[in-house]
């Protein structure tokens, strides 16, 4: 596959050798271009974010995509609304002229009704950028569920003290001409393969109008 990707912060192991975390962005099209830029840091010294823009050639247009992973931690929607600010910003500055509207992807550690996701979605208040309307995916998802993505179903997080929570979303910008509409919406990863979990969070999958 065509990808992307932007470290966000560096560190070493126990042996030493370096690791790097940060965003990637993986398509069946090819990435005509790609850009990164720094969210406002959270209370930690060394914690830093990025956003990580790629836009995709798809045989019918340009597809502005985006991703990120905000701050962790309860207590913190301070930071992370700063963060939600900054990545509007961002999505505005590269999805004017695109035939798809822009999709949003990442781990965003806040709940659909907190105030990072209200800014986002421009629909329960006035949105973080003037015209920028980003829909939760999970919206056209099955209203009996709650789409957990944090869930203690995942061997990973079954002693976790945090309740489970939806926070990983796939938002999307209002259709053009119809592209862009979502279709369905699922989670992916709710189960071990070969009693091994893919991840710590279960991941969001949603098919939307070429």
């Amino acid at each position: 596959m065509h990808w992307c990707w932007a470290a966000a912060s560096s560190g070493r192991d126990e042996h030493g050798e370096k690791l790097s975390i940060g965003n990637a962005i993986l398509s069946r099209w090819p990435i005509a271009s790609h850009t990164q830029a720094r969210l406002p840091a959270g209370q930690i010294e060394d914690e830093r974010r990025v956003a990580v823009h790629a836009r995709i050639e798809t045989p019918d247009g340009a597809l502005p995509v985006f991703t990120t992973h905000l701050t962790y931690g309860p207590g913190l929607s301070r930071v992370r609304t700063a963060q939600a600010r900054a990545l509007a910003r961002f999505v505005t500055q590269h999805a004017a002229d695109c035939a798809y509207p822009p999709v949003v992807t990442g781990d965003l550690n806040a709940e659909p009704g907190s105030d990072e996701l209200r800014l986002l979605g421009g629909l329960l208040t006035s949105p973080a950028v003037p015209g920028l309307v980003l829909i939760d995916a999970w919206r056209y998802a099955e209203p009996a569920d709650p789409g957990f993505t944090w869930d203690h179903r995942n061997g990973y997080q079954a002693d976790s003290v945090i309740p489970d929570s939806r926070i990983d979303y796939i938002l999307v910008g209002l259709p053009r001409h119809r592209r862009g509409k979502v279709r369905s919406v699922q989670l992916a990863g709710t189960a071990p393969v070969d009693g091994i979990w893919p991840s710590d969070h279960f991941a969001v999958v949603a098919d939307l109008e070429q």
